[in-house]
C-alpha cells in the first residue's frame, strides 16, 4: 500500500474513534432540545437574566499581569473542577518542516505551571460540553484533537477536508451539544505542502464529519459562538474585520454579514450576556462589543495579546494571554458578567 494512501486511511480511522465523545454528546443533547432551535449554553452555565448593561467598570480598562516568563502563550481554556487555567505554550519552529512545538500547561493563577500535555502541539482550546475533555487545533499534525482531562489521551476530531490536510488549525469553539467550529489559517503550516490551493477558511464538525463554513476569509484566527448558540464570531487576521455569520439548529451557517472592525484580531471570548471580547494582537488590547456590534470599551494587557477566556470561582475573572516571544505571561481582571466557558 502506498504510504500516502496509509497514512490516509489511518488518520480516517483514528478520527472516527476520537469523534465518539462528541457524536454522544449530541445525541443526548439534540434529544432533549427543540429542533427549531440551535442549542444554547448547557443547564447551569449562564443564569438566566444576565445582566444586560455594559460589564465594565469604565471605558479604558488595564488587566495587570499575574505571571510571566512563558515562551509563547494561546488558547486560555478555564476548568471548573479542577479551578485550573489550561494554556498553549507555543516554542520556536524545528526541523526540516519549521513546525512549532507546543505544551498545554495547567495553571493556578499566581502558582508554577504544571505539564499537562508535554508534546500537544496546541494552539486555541477549548472545553467539551460534558467537561471531560479539551478540544484543541492541533498544528503538528494539522488537525483538531481531544485530550481528556483525566489522563490526558488524545483522539483525533477531524484529521482532513474531503482526505486534502487542513493548514494549522489555529482556534476552535465548541456547541452545547458538541459541533466543533475552528479556524485554518497558514501560520503554523511552516514548510509543509500546501493542500488546500492558497486558501485559508473555517471549518465545522458534526458527529465527525467536516463541513466547510467559508473559505475566502482571510487568515481566519479567533473564533467563539454566542452563548444561545445563534450566532458564529470569526475573525479574520488578514481583513481586520469580525464576522457574524447566522447558526442554524443542524450546526450550519447562513451568510456572513460584517459585526464589527479590530486591527490584527486574534483570540475571543463571549461572556453570558452576549457580549463580545475581541483581542488585538498589535495593539494589545481587547475591545468589548455588546451583541448588537457597539463597542462599550477596551481593556489593555500589553503588546502581544493573543486570546481571552473567562474563570475563577464566579467566572467573572477575564484571564488574558499576552507578551512577547520568551516572556509571555497571564493578565487578569474581574468584570460584571460571567463568561460563557465554552
Amino acid at each position: 500500500m502506498p504510504v500516502n494512501v496509509r497514512q490516509f486511511l489511518g488518520r480516517r480511522a483514528t478520527a472516527l474513534a476520537g469523534a465518539a465523545f462528541l457524536l454522544l454528546t449530541s445525541m443526548s443533547a439534540a434529544r432533549a432540545a427543540d429542533p427549531d432551535t440551535p442549542p444554547g449554553a448547557p443547564p447551569g452555565v449562564c443564569e438566566a437574566g444576565a445582566p444586560a448593561g455594559s460589564p465594565l467598570p469604565g471605558t479604558t480598562l488595564s488587566a495587570p499581569r499575574l505571571q510571566g516568563g512563558f515562551s509563547f502563550l494561546e488558547g486560555p481554556v478555564w476548568i471548573a473542577e479542577q479551578g485550573r487555567l489550561l494554556v498553549s505554550d507555543l516554542g520556536p519552529a524545528t526541523g526540516a518542516q519549521q513546525v512549532q512545538p507546543s505544551t498545554i500547561h495547567r495553571l493556578a493563577p499566581g502558582a508554577p505551571a504544571e505539564p499537562f500535555v508535554v508534546a500537544a502541539g496546541s494552539n486555541g482550546l477549548a472545553l467539551s460540553p460534558d467537561g471531560e475533555r479539551i478540544v484543541a487545533a492541533t498544528h503538528d499534525d494539522r488537525a483538531v484533537s481531544a485530550f481528556r482531562l483525566s489522563d490526558a489521551a488524545r483522539t483525533v476530531v477531524a484529521a482532513d477536508y474531503q482526505g486534502r490536510a487542513f493548514n494549522s488549525p489555529n482556534d476552535v469553539t465548541v456547541r452545547a451539544d458538541g459541533v466543533v467550529y475552528f479556524t485554518d489559517p497558514n501560520f503554523q503550516r511552516g514548510r509543509r505542502s500546501d493542500e488546500m490551493g492558497g486558501r485559508t477558511g473555517v471549518f465545522r464538525v458534526v458527529d465527525g464529519q467536516v463541513a466547510l463554513v467559508d473559505d475566502t476569509v482571510r487568515q481566519p484566527n479567533g473564533i467563539a459562538l454566542s452563548p444561545d448558540g445563534r450566532t458564529l464570531y470569526v475573525g479574520a487576521y488578514g481583513e481586520n474585520l469580525i464576522y457574524a455569520y447566522a447558526v442554524r439548529p443542524d450546526g450550519s451557517t447562513g451568510t456572513r454579514t460584517v459585526f464589527a472592525t479590530v486591527g490584527s484580531p486574534d483570540g475571543a471570548t463571549v461572556d453570558c450576556a452576549g457580549n463580545v471580547y475581541w483581542v488585538s494582537h498589535n495593539e494589545g488590547r481587547v475591545h468589548v462589543f455588546s451583541p448588537a456590534g457597539a463597542e462599550l470599551g477596551t481593556i489593555s494587557a500589553g503588546a502581544g495579546a493573543t486570546n481571552a477566556a473567562f474563570g475563577g470561582p464566579d467566572r467573572r475573572t477575564l484571564y488574558i494571554t499576552a507578551g512577547r516571544t520568551g516572556d509571555y505571561g497571564i493578565s487578569a481582571i474581574s468584570l460584571g458578567v460571567p463568561g460563557y466557558p465554552y
